[in-house]
């Protein structure tokens, strides 16, 4: 099997997307934690100000290696 890098969203899953992140170091991971949250920041600066949140039904997703 030649190794090749595709482009196409379809070929993307969760389990491939979850061996990305565990691949990177806890110092890269944190700095996607502080780019995402500055980024939802900047979308929503009102966010921190929300309290008691719910969380909503069916949103989490467990995986598993088959």
């Amino acid at each position: 099997m030649i190794p090749s890098i595709s482009h196409d969203l379809r070929e993307e899953n969760p389990i491939a997307k979850a061996r990305w992140f565990q691949s990177l170091s806890m110092e890269e991971r944190a700095d996607y934690l502080c780019f995402f949250t500055e980024m939802i920041l900047e979308i929503n600066p009102g966010i921190v100000e929300k309290k008691n949140a719910q969380p909503v039904a069916g949103r989490i997703r467990v995986l598993k290696e088959a």
